[in-house]
């Protein structure tokens, strides 16, 4: 079974041989966790760094953004009964698509607002593939610890 994640939505599963997967990141970041033994993973499509930019939004939609949506995938790894310490992290994407000039950064701003949040629960990228100006869909297998990373005209790379 595969779960699409929309911009702004996660999913996460302790369902064995479940795919979870979001589509044409630009300058949105996937966060993706999986705990240490392998038995659930989860995905988050971030597209902004902080609500505060738009709180209506926020109270509809948190997963938008990294500030209110990583703590809520947090909170639903928590309700499988773990805690951040068993969790590995690998972050794709905030890639400067649509904005060749850098005149808004959201692709930077985005990564680092993530790693910001990340960093106050003591959880650190164990493996990342962010920046640069392309298009990446992501996608990982509950059970398997790679990201399997693709961009249209260039080979699959898994982290």
């Amino acid at each position: 079974m595969t779960q699409y994640v929309g911009i702004g939505e996660f999913f996460v599963s302790g369902q064995n041989e479940t795919i979870i997967k979001t589509m044409a990141l630009g300058p949105c970041v996937a966060v993706v966790i999986f705990t240490k033994n392998l038995k659930v993973a989860g995905l988050l499509h971030v597209q902004l760094p902080l609500s505060s930019v738009n709180l209506d939004l926020a109270a509809r939609r948190p997963g938008v953004f990294a500030d209110t949506g990583i703590p809520l995938l947090l909170e639903e790894f928590a309700r499988f009964g773990y805690r951040p310490a068993d969790l590995t992290v690998k972050l794709v994407g905030g890639g400067q698509v649509m904005d060749p000039a850098g005149t808004f950064n959201i692709g930077k701003r985005n990564c680092l607002a993530v790693k910001k949040i990340l960093w106050a629960y003591r959880l650190y990228p164990a493996s990342e593939e962010l920046g640069g100006s392309i298009s990446r869909t992501v996608s990982i297998e509950v059970g398997k610890t790679e990201v399997l990373v693709t961009t249209p005209g260039l080979e699959p790379r898994r982290i």
